[in-house]
């Protein structure tokens, strides 16, 4: 176990297993990206009538996804770093994304698509548009939002699942991690400190330009803040050492939010610098009765990736619905539906990485047969 000169817990000592309140945390996130969210889907309304947009200049739902940015980069770079296994590293990633995404487009597709659809079934099933939406957004080439004549009068109209915004920029940010860490090894076999050193630079470099595009924004100013975020919990990682988790210093940082959130500007800077700190002092040093919650499973993905559609449904079955009412019927059928996503489908996914990853190092050890036999003619 790791501890500082004066004896205190370092991020290294306490970051160990399972036992944290990750999960946890991911789950609130998630949920508050759903109450983020009643707002326009319930009134239609931009996103700057939202009460956090008004007051902190950061709206709930987007401090929510740097949440999750931060816990994953953190997460990743561990997973990465520590085992140094390449193949380990794109099965754990691919069976965590995509076998839960593939079901939430496909039931979206076939069953809430022609559940609400003004087209006749015929109409949709040959609509190009339809099969478009399922081929992009099961495989994160790019995101589709709309599926013909789904949500046209709703609130926030014709958007079916805006949240899977997020996920190709996630998926982009493992391919980035895991090009830097082969870079570093071709140049350098087994230079984990070289992988380090590039992540700190990524994550000083990303955090700049996050700064410049929050007062400046460009076409890129979410992307860009997103990747700040991942890259600042690898820095995590790679710092945790040297990295005190300390009650005294996690609450000066709230302290400090605090007292920045009566201007905007200066919110904001607090907010990009303390962050980090915060989401993983909560996930590590609160112990007890909280780390129960574990038992239940990781409901924080089914929760992300079902909300939407399931929000825009409620909101086209009672039309002029408020927001507090469609937050809280919204948020317990998208659990009772991260629920069945965990234990029906992530969770025996997860299940086959080993599997997975013994089969591709066994294609990999396959020897190729040549046919010595000259062709028939």
């Amino acid at each position: 176990m790791t501890t500082t000169a004066d004896g205190r817990n370092t991020l290294a000592r306490l970051a160990v297993g399972r036992d944290n309140n990750l999960n946890l945390i991911r789950l609130l996130a998630a949920f508050a990206v759903l109450v983020g969210h009643s707002v326009p889907l319930a009134t239609g309304a931009g996103g700057g009538t939202e009460p956090f947009a008004r007051s902190l200049g950061i709206p709930l739902g987007a401090m929510a996804v740097d949440v999750f940015f931060v816990v994953s980069g953190f997460l990743v770079a561990g997973s990465l770093l520590s085992r140094e296994d390449p193949i380990d590293f794109f099965w754990g990633r691919a069976l965590r994304v995509f076998p839960a995404l593939v079901v939430v487009v496909a039931l979206t597709v076939l069953g809430l698509g022609l559940a609400f659809t003004t087209l006749t079934a015929s109409a949709y099933l040959t609509d190009r548009g339809t099969w478009l939406h399922l081929a992009k957004n099961a495989s994160l080439v790019s995101i589709d939002y709309v599926l013909p004549g789904v949500f046209e009068t709703n609130p926030y109209p014709r958007a079916v699942n805006g949240s899977l915004w997020t996920l190709p920029i996630e998926v982009r940010l493992y391919a980035a991690l895991l090009s830097v860490w082969a870079l570093c090894r071709a140049v350098r076999r087994g230079a984990p400190r070289a992988c380090s050193v590039a992540i700190l630079v990524l994550a000083l470099g990303s955090t700049a330009w996050h700064l410049r595009e929050h007062f400046h924004p460009g076409p890129h100013v979410h992307t860009v803040r997103l990747v700040s975020m991942f890259f600042g919990g690898a820095s995590f990682y790679v710092l945790r050492a040297r990295i005190a988790l300390s009650r005294t210093a996690f609450g000066a940082c709230v302290l400090a939010l605090v007292a920045a959130a009566a201007d905007t500007r200066a919110f904001f800077f607090v907010y990009a610098a303390t962050l980090a700190y915060v989401v993983l002092f909560l996930a590590y040093v609160p112990s007890g009765a909280l780390r129960n919650y574990n038992r239940l499973g990781d409901y924080s993905y089914g929760t992300y990736i079902y909300a939407f559609p399931v929000q825009q449904s409620v909101a086209a079955l009672i039309p002029g619905i408020g927001v507090a009412p469609l937050a809280a019927i919204a948020g317990a059928i998208t659990l009772l539906c991260a629920a069945l996503s965990w234990h029906l489908v992530e969770s025996p996914a997860l299940a086959l990485r080993a599997r997975c990853v013994q089969a591709t190092r066994a294609m990999g050890r396959r020897p190729i047969r040549l046919n010595a036999s000259p062709p028939r003619t």
